[in-house]
């Protein structure tokens, strides 16, 4: 099987630039819509879903190629080969951000610009490091996740959109996560959430824009600053949003923030 057909991969519009856009944990493509009505006519857009989640394929899910977030990468990576691209541009939502980055350490030429949206590279507190959560928490959401898969997604969808205002995004976020397969979703939001590549921000050497919602309870607007801070001449913009998922509750400030970067 191809990557494109393992990973469900779409290319839209027609544009000189190539943009891949990467989607987070218990989402899927689809989840970059707005980007796309708003991005298509300029640029040829890849998009994807990661093996576990949307469209792929299940039967190449592989507890050991996935027990942490390199395999993410490799399968990024061939599909950057299988398409022929060149010099993307890279928006990576949430764990996608680091994908994108463990990526771009093992093949930096194929990458021109990185955008990293909610993204973290530890999600563990870690002395004087705020990564947002004790062991306790993941612990405790971990078992959540084992004893009742959804039941924890229809608690856990709604605060991780944030914007009670806007019910349906939230709707929508539970329909994505809860088309995962139980075991496969325990495994990769293991391997997320007990994931540290601080170490690999400085291997960044790319012109990177770091988005960070005002208010996300996965990803403390310090973490956003963290990585500031570690990727050389990278830049920051606090957007006036809230939740884990910008993209989706303030499309225009996200699609603003792209096109501004890449231009």
């Amino acid at each position: 099987m191809s990557a494109a057909q393992r990973n469900a991969v779409n290319v839209i519009g027609s544009g000189r630039q190539t943009i891949v856009l990467a989607h987070g944990f218990g989402s899927n493509q689809t989840a970059w819509r707005q980007q796309i009505d708003a991005l298509k006519a300029d640029y040829r857009l890849v998009l994807f879903d990661h093996v576990g989640s949307g469209r792929s394929d299940l039967a190449a899910f592989s507890p050991h190629r996935y027990a942490g977030l390199f395999g993410f990468a490799e399968d990024l990576l061939e599909i950057c080969q299988e398409l022929k691209l060149r010099r993307v541009h890279f928006v990576g939502h949430s764990v996608s951000g680091m994908i994108g980055l463990l990526a771009a350490q093992i093949a930096p030429t194929l990458f021109a610009r990185v955008v990293l949206v909610g993204a973290s590279p530890r999600y563990l507190n870690d002395g004087a490091y705020l990564g947002g959560f004790e062991q306790a928490d993941l612990d405790a959401l971990f078992a959540a996740m084992a004893d009742d898969y959804h039941a924890w997604a229809s608690g856990f969808a709604p605060a991780a959109m944030g914007n009670p205002d806007k019910p349906d995004l939230a709707h929508e976020f539970q329909r994505t996560l809860s088309s995962m397969r139980p075991d496969i979703a325990l495994q990769i939001a293991r391997a997320i959430f007990q994931s540290d590549h601080r170490a690999d921000l400085p291997s960044l050497k790319l012109p990177t824009l770091i988005l960070q919602s005002k208010s996300d309870i996965a990803v403390p607007v310090a973490v956003g600053e963290y990585m500031h801070r570690q990727i050389a001449g990278s830049s920051y913009q606090l957007l006036d949003a809230t939740g884990h998922f910008p993209h989706m509750s303030a499309p225009q400030q996200v699609t603003q923030a792209i096109r501004e970067f890449l231009r």
